[in-house]
């Protein structure tokens, strides 16, 4: 085995890089590291929302840790042969796709933030964070996706991919700017939050409950450092991303795997991780958030 795959290398090597798809032969260990990494946080997330019951998290961070595991299998499946076209487009467009369904948990989340702390320091409710921001991430997943499937196309007819790739970009774009206004907004909340500078008269629950306002727990500043790293990791993914193809697909950071496995894969795993140990049924509960006035009883 081990033979085998040192004379592909070594094949794959000596390719000319006109023909190389990558321009390099995707590291093997690299691969495996990320395949493995990816598996364990997906199966360990796919156990905490079942546990906990919150179901929002297999459709968001669950299916994004499999796709990112199927397109780091395909860099894997391209270390073994960095010619076969079906292995790199199935890494380009899960890749490229994986970290949309992440993004989307994040809206979820800050909206049960806000929900908890007060719903009138928020230009937004919880159901328009969801509504608006989850449906701009569904936009951008298509739209990545009809560009990845162009590109594809193009590849297999021996036509330019141009198409495909401005289409991706597009998305990208699109998303990287949903992410913008996303952290804008939290950080006006959250500024007024800190200030009880209310844009409307309190309305939630927890705030009809006792006189005065809620204020954070230890465990909702953690959830919240939290959501704020996850969100930065995802941020310096997508400039990786905008840059990348803005570039287009035979660009000089294209070809460095380097920047591929740094920016894209060592993002989203911190990303990913984050919510697997700071997971929001455990810094995310009603009877976390304390009032001024002393602790409120569990709603």
């Amino acid at each position: 085995m081990s033979s085998n795959s040192t004379s592909t290398s070594a094949g794959a090597d000596d390719t000319p890089a006109a023909h190389n798809p990558y321009s390099y032969t995707p590291s093997e260990a690299v691969t495996i590291i990320m395949v493995a990494l990816f598996l364990v946080s997906t199966v360990v997330h796919a156990g905490q929302a079942v546990r906990s019951k919150l179901w929002y998290l297999l459709p968001t961070v669950v299916f994004s840790g499999l796709l990112e595991v199927v397109g780091w299998a395909g860099r894997l499946w391209s270390h073994y042969d960095v010619m076969n076209m079906t292995a790199y487009q199935i890494q380009a467009l899960c890749t490229v796709l994986g970290p949309t369904p992440l993004l989307a948990a994040n809206f979820i989340i800050f909206g049960k933030i806000i929900e908890q702390l007060g719903t009138c320091y928020s230009r937004l409710t919880p159901k328009y964070y969801t509504i608006i921001f989850c449906s701009s991430d569904i936009i951008s997943l298509f739209v990545q996706g009809a560009g990845g499937g162009l590109a594809a196309i193009a590849s297999r007819n021996g036509t330019s991919i141009s198409m495909g790739s401005n289409v991706m970009l597009g998305g990208i774009i699109f998303q990287l700017a949903v992410i913008v206004i996303f952290t804008a907004c939290a950080v006006e909340y959250f500024t007024r939050f800190s200030k009880d500078r209310p844009l409307r008269p309190n309305v939630t629950p927890i705030e009809k409950k006792e006189e005065g306002r809620a204020r954070m727990s230890p465990k909702l500043k953690i959830m919240l450092g939290g959501l704020s790293f996850n969100t930065l990791c995802l941020t310096i993914r997508a400039i990786y991303r905008v840059v990348e193809l803005s570039e287009g697909w035979g660009g000089p950071i294209m070809k460095t795997e380097l920047y591929f496995n740094v920016l894209e894969g060592c993002m989203i795993v911190l990303a990913i991780y984050t919510l697997n140990f700071i997971h929001p049924a455990n810094f995310l509960k009603f009877q976390h958030i304390y009032h001024l006035a002393g602790p409120l009883t569990s709603l």
